[in-house]
């Protein structure tokens, strides 16, 4: 995994302009700690920085290739899983290969196909790609967009890069935000649209996108989106199929030239990962799976049981370590390093992001980071197999909003009249809702039942998986650990999309054919426990060490949060005895400490980056 950035410009020899792509390719150093690369010619200039995973010695980037006086330059970011067999093919038709990594596949792969290589990679992935007979950037991003494109389209000159950072090192994108900006920020984020930026000037790449850039302009297009499709297999047959793609998916992401380890939670997805990693280690004789979880200090002892969070993880985790005999690595941390990494997570992001989910995952990784360089962990299974309690709510699946939105009123609420009349925050939730249903496939013949779970699918696939595929791979790659996502396989993907819900609710479980397909993987009890998602702390002095500071900012007057929220009604939340609460009651995913955590999170980007609110 790496991270890489440039810039095309028509008007201006950039061979003259090196030291900003030097400074734009320096704020990406954490994503790529082993190496460093420039390439710049008059109108297309590329940085790259490497995390070395396959052929360390021999992967440079950027990647030049020259034949028939053309020339071929590459700065990517990502792992194609399909490598070995598109090496195979590519070497049938006469192409020959100087290294062992999947950079070199991926560029010789466009020497032969052109742009329509992209439709035969199995991976994660973005990158451009310069051509320079055809005088052309080419750029794209996986199906599913586990690895980021931001860019910045202006009069003449095309900016990009993996991360918001690289793009502001730039002189001319401004850290600016507008009312959608702000909107993302208070009322959709987390879960921020995909395409948005944030901010004003910045575009995202979305998952399944390509685009030529030229002199003509940027011309994007899809080359993949998810569609429905009839299935028409039994139960036994699906769970046989789904089982045998999950099984796949992960033996070929086990490739690695370097360390690699999964997380383990004792939940069904990452349990089910690590007992697969763990049998293909023994039929290749690899030795010993390392795994990991995290927790928190006196999580024991404060624990409460509710729907999103049934019960805890760690005799779990001790039921499968034993079970599979793993070299298991427990991490447990204390709230002054939770809310000391507030501020770290923050510019990982460059915006606010997930608060202490946030800053725990980065924390997690950076001692991941010292045993492994690559991890496996079980992203997406919710949102792809419908894991999530909202699946199986009716008031979820009949409120007209976004499941993670119900509470959309409640946000608007926090934020000072002015701001809210600018933004118009409930108004821009529901457009954006609407944009999302509007995208939805249904086929002909489909019960209103059947159109529900295939819309409330389509909206977790698209909507919010997006916003932990994102949070994964900026806290992961914060502290150069990449992290591999076997359940965003693009084929397991489209087959569970098109499972009809009461298949895919086999033995009237949530997930029930993922636990069907993965009868004799895992032990009974664990391949039937309920669904607990990434733990959070549940320690008391985490919500009076963020209410603290919250409080702090809110009596300094000089915060550029102040004049954006309602601080009279937020001070009041703060000293309530509500607060005290660590259950979801601020709308399905933010609890009293997290609000503040966030708040806390909004003020620093606003002062670190000098926000201009416009």
């Amino acid at each position: 995994m790496c991270g890489f950035t440039g810039w095309i410009d028509w008007t201006a020899d950039l061979t003259k302009q090196s030291i900003i792509l030097e400074n734009m390719t320096a704020t990406l150093a954490n994503r790529g700690p082993d190496a460093s690369g420039t390439w710049i010619s008059p109108h297309c200039a590329l940085g790259h920085r490497r995390l070395s995973v396959i052929d360390p010695a021999n992967g440079a980037q950027p990647m030049v290739r020259t034949a028939d006086d053309d020339t071929y330059v590459l700065v990517y970011n990502g792992e194609l899983y399909n490598a070995p067999e598109l090496k195979r093919e590519l070497e049938s038709r006469g192409r020959r290969f100087t290294t062992t990594c999947d950079t070199e596949v991926l560029l010789v792969a466009y020497m032969e196909w052109g742009p329509s290589c992209v439709e035969r990679f199995n991976g994660i992935f973005a990158f451009a790609l310069w051509d320079s007979r055809e005088e052309h950037l080419f750029i794209a991003r996986d199906r599913l967009g586990v690895k980021p494109f931001f860019f910045s389209r202006q009069l003449g000159r095309f900016i990009f890069g993996s991360e918001p950072k690289a793009l502001l090192a730039h002189p001319a994108v401004k850290p600016e935000v507008g009312p959608e900006g702000l909107a993302e920020i208070f009322i959709v984020g987390p879960a921020r649209t995909p395409g948005v930026g944030v901010y004003r000037d910045l575009t995202e790449l979305l998952p399944g996108q390509c685009a030529t850039v030229n002199r003509a302009g940027v011309h994007v297009s899809h080359y993949w989106k998810l569609e429905s499709r009839p299935h028409a297999e039994t139960v036994d047959e699906t769970a046989r199929t789904v089982g045998a793609l999950l099984k796949d998916t992960v033996e070929r992401q086990l490739v690695s030239d370097v360390p690699l380890c999964t997380l383990l939670s004792g939940g069904l997805d990452s349990s089910a990962l690590t007992a697969l990693a763990v049998n293909y280690y023994k039929e290749t004789g690899q030795g010993t799976v390392h795994t990991f979880s995290v927790d928190y200090v006196d999580n024991d002892k404060h624990f409460k049981s509710h729907a999103f969070q049934p019960n805890a993880d760690a005799p779990w985790i001790e039921r499968m370590t034993s079970h599979l005999g793993t070299i298991h690595h427990a991490m447990v941390f204390d709230t002054p390093e939770l809310v000391g990494a507030l501020h770290e997570a923050m510019t990982a992001r460059d915006m606010p992001g997930m608060a202490d989910v946030d800053s725990s995952l980065l924390l997690f990784c950076r001692e991941i980071k010292k045993e492994a360089t690559v991890a496996i962990s079980g992203e997406a299974a919710d949102e792809i197999f419908g894991g999530y309690p909202w699946f199986h709510r009716e008031d979820a699946l009949n409120a007209g909003t976004f499941p993670w939105s119900l509470a959309a009123g409640m946000r608007a609420d926090l934020l000072s009249q002015d701001v809210a009349a600018w933004i118009r925050p409930l108004e821009y939730i529901g457009d954006r809702y609407l944009d999302a249903v509007a995208e939805v496939q249904h086929l002909p013949g489909e019960d209103e039942n059947t159109r529900k779970m295939r819309q409330m699918s389509y909206l977790n696939i698209t909507r919010f998986m997006p916003t932990l595929l994102d949070r994964k791979d900026r806290m992961s790659m914060a502290v150069g650990l990449e992290v591999r996502v076997p359940f965003c396989d693009h084929r397991l993907v489209e087959y569970v999309y098109n499972i009809p819900w009461a298949v895919k609710t086999a033995g009237d479980r949530e997930k029930g054919i993922l636990r069907k397909g993965l009868e004799g993987v895992l032990p009974h009890d664990v391949l039937y426990r309920k669904k607990s998602p990434y733990p959070k702390t549940h320690n008391p002095n985490y919500l009076n060490a963020v209410r603290t500071r919250l409080l702090d900012v809110l009596n300094e007057g000089t915060s550029p949060l102040l004049p954006l929220i309602n601080v009279k009604k937020i001070r009041q939340l703060a000293e309530s005895e509500a607060a005290s609460s660590n259950l979801p009651w601020f709308g399905q995913l933010m609890s009293g400490p997290q609000l503040f955590a966030y708040l806390l999170q909004v003020d620093m980007w606003l002062r670190d980056y000098k926000v201009s609110i416009r």
